[in-house]
């Protein structure tokens, strides 16, 4: 007897044979030359050290090794079968799962027409969101704790070089302008200017982010730079209050243009280039330098793209065009 795992092949001979009771209608069955299957069994016979069949007249009858071995083969077969339609099922985007890295605000006003479209596609993957900020998903994207991270670019270099030494395990592809804007409502002196300065809007009463995210990160330090104190009123981690606050009149707000496209277009609040903020940024893919992607995030990468707009085009598309 030898120590080679037994060919699925000649097990699924060995269960022909066992059901048809004979080695010619299982010859036909398979689509093979009785001497084929006479073979096989022969061979399975030696590799086990035992014989499994013995005549009986005109049908072949099993042994009690041949039936002790029947019931692992037909558990192999079903398991071997069930393998083989989950890896086609995974292979065609029929069942999987896709963790996603991002940010609340990205998740929020970015993602959801793609992943609508995604869902849309392929309904049998599972979706997961991993929302964080973007240099933690960067960093997990190099991991290969996420498959794919949807990142504001560029990133953050850290001290001590660690930031370079993930930029080389890591793919960079820009998607979409991911700018700042000041908000206000129609009737504010505000709403009548194209373009804002860092100082124009210091002594304002300013409704902002918190100082965990990038926007207010940049904003501080352009205040910094310009040695003004802003007048802050209020801070929070939510883009929706900040609108409602400025709707409302209470002070402007300086938020990613994305997170306001639905109030522009219903006129309930006026957004306002800014200016001095810092290198221009972008929404952007991040994914690994080595390895394949798999294909779930290879799909889900197709669709990303679709998402950002036409050049010469301000909107991006809905999940219908991206889909």
């Amino acid at each position: 007897m030898t120590n080679e795992p037994l060919g699925s092949d000649r097990l699924a001979v060995f269960v022909a044979v066992e059901k048809h009771h004979g080695f010619s209608s299982a010859a036909r069955e398979l689509k093979r030359t009785q001497s084929a299957v006479s073979q096989a069994i022969l061979h399975l016979e030696r590799e086990l050290g035992q014989r499994l069949f013995v005549r009986d007249g005109r049908r072949t009858e099993l042994t009690e090794a041949g039936r002790l071995l029947l019931e692992h083969a037909e558990r192999v077969l079903a398991d071997l079968a069930l393998a083989r339609e989950r890896l086609a099922a995974l292979s065609d985007l029929r069942s999987g799962a896709l963790v996603i890295g991002t940010t609340d605000t990205l998740a929020c006003y970015f993602l959801p027409p793609v992943l609508l479209a995604y869902r849309a596609r392929y309904p049998g993957v599972e979706l997961r969101l991993d929302t964080r900020p973007s240099p933690v998903t960067a960093a997990r994207v190099a991991e290969r704790r996420v498959d794919v991270g949807v990142v504001t670019l560029p990133l953050p270099v850290t001290a001590g070089g660690a930031g370079r030494s993930l930029a080389e395990r890591l793919h960079y592809e820009a998607l979409v302008a991911h700018e700042d804007v000041v908000i206000c409502p129609r009737d504010h002196p505000f709403s009548r200017r194209r373009r804002l300065r860092v100082e124009d809007i210091a002594k304002e009463p300013l409704l902002l982010l918190d100082r965990t995210t990038g926007s207010r990160s940049r904003l501080d330090e352009a205040f910094q730079r310009l040695g003004e104190r802003p007048r802050v009123l209020m801070e929070t981690a939510s883009v929706e209050v900040l609108k409602r606050l400025a709707e409302l009149g209470f002070g402007i707000s300086v938020v990613p243009r994305l997170a306001v496209e639905r109030e522009i277009a219903a006129k309930t609040l006026v957004a306002v280039e800014l200016g001095g903020t810092g290198p221009r940024r972008n929404v952007g893919l991040v994914t690994p330098v080595r390895g394949s992607l798999s294909r779930a995030a290879a799909a889900f990468v197709e669709l990303a793209r679709a998402a950002a707009p036409a050049p010469g085009r301000g909107k991006r598309p809905s999940a219908a065009k991206i889909a």
